[in-house]
C-alpha cells in the first residue's frame, strides 16, 4: 500500500461518509485495467465499509460503463475479504440477474465463485451462516444463465465452479450441469473445455 493511499484513507477516516454516490462514481472514472490501480480503490473501499452499498448501487446501473468499474473493484474486495460482502448479500443476490454489460459480469460471476468456495470450505467462516437457501437458490439460477447464454468463457469457467460447489446439496444440480457441459462441449473454446473436462471428472467422483 503506497503513502498517498494511507494519506488518502486516514483522511477519509477523519471525515465519515467523505465520499457521497456521486463523488464515488467520479472517482470511479479513475479505475482502469490495471492490477495496482484496482488495488487502491479496493483498498479505499475496504478501509471505508461504507462506501459498499454506494459502490453496489453504481455496480447496479447496469446500463452505465460505471457498473462495469464498480464490479471490477468489488471483486477486489470481496477477493481481499469475503466476509464484507455478508450485510450485502439480499442487494447483491436480489439484482445480479440484472447485470449484463460483459466486462461487469465477468466480475460478478468471480465474486458468485469466492462466495462459493468460502461456503464449502472445510473451516468455519461466516458465509456458511449468511448464504440463505434462497441467496444460494439465486446465485445457483445465475449461473446457469450464464451457462446457457452467450457469455465470455471466464463467466461460464467461474459458473461451472460455483455450479459444482454449490450444487452438492442439490440433487438436481449436478444432472443439469453435466447436460449443458456436454452439449457444449464441441462449441466452446479450448480453455472452456479444460474446464469442463476437470468439474465433469469432479461430479464423476461423487
Amino acid at each position: 500500500m503506497s503513502i498517498l493511499l494511507v494519506d488518502y484513507i486516514r483522511e477519509l477516516k477523519n471525515t465519515k461518509n467523505a465520499l457521497t454516490t456521486e463523488e464515488l462514481y467520479n472517482e470511479l472514472n479513475h479505475v482502469n485495467h490495471s492490477r495496482e490501480n484496482r488495488l487502491f480503490y479496493a483498498n479505499l473501499i475496504t478501509h471505508n465499509h461504507e462506501l459498499i452499498s454506494k459502490l453496489l448501487e453504481i455496480m447496479f446501473r447496469v446500463n452505465d460503463k460505471a457498473s462495469s468499474r464498480a464490479a471490477w473493484v468489488f471483486e477486489f474486495v470481496c477477493n481481499q475479504n469475503i466476509d464484507l460482502i455478508i450485510p450485502y448479500l439480499d442487494t447483491f443476490t436480489k439484482n445480479i440477474h440484472k447485470v449484463h454489460l460483459d466486462s461487469a459480469v465477468r466480475p460478478v460471476a468471480k465474486i458468485c465463485e469466492y462466495i462459493a468456495k468460502a461456503f464449502t470450505a472445510k473451516t468455519n467462516n461466516a458465509i456458511k451462516q449468511a448464504l440463505t437457501p434462497l441467496y444460494k437458490e439465486r446465485i445457483i439460477a445465475l449461473c446457469f444463465d450464464y451457462m446457457i447464454n452467450d457469455e465470455k468463457v471466464a463467466a461460464k469457467a467461474y459458473s461451472m465452479s460455483t455450479l459444482f460447489l454449490l450444487g452438492k446439496d442439490d440433487a438436481w444440480v449436478y444432472p443439469e450441469l453435466t447436460r449443458i457441459l456436454k452439449e457444449d462441449y464441441s462449441k466452446q473454446s479450448a480453455a472452456f473445455k479444460a474446464r469442463a473436462r476437470q468439474i465433469l471428472k469432479k461430479i464423476k467422483q461423487k
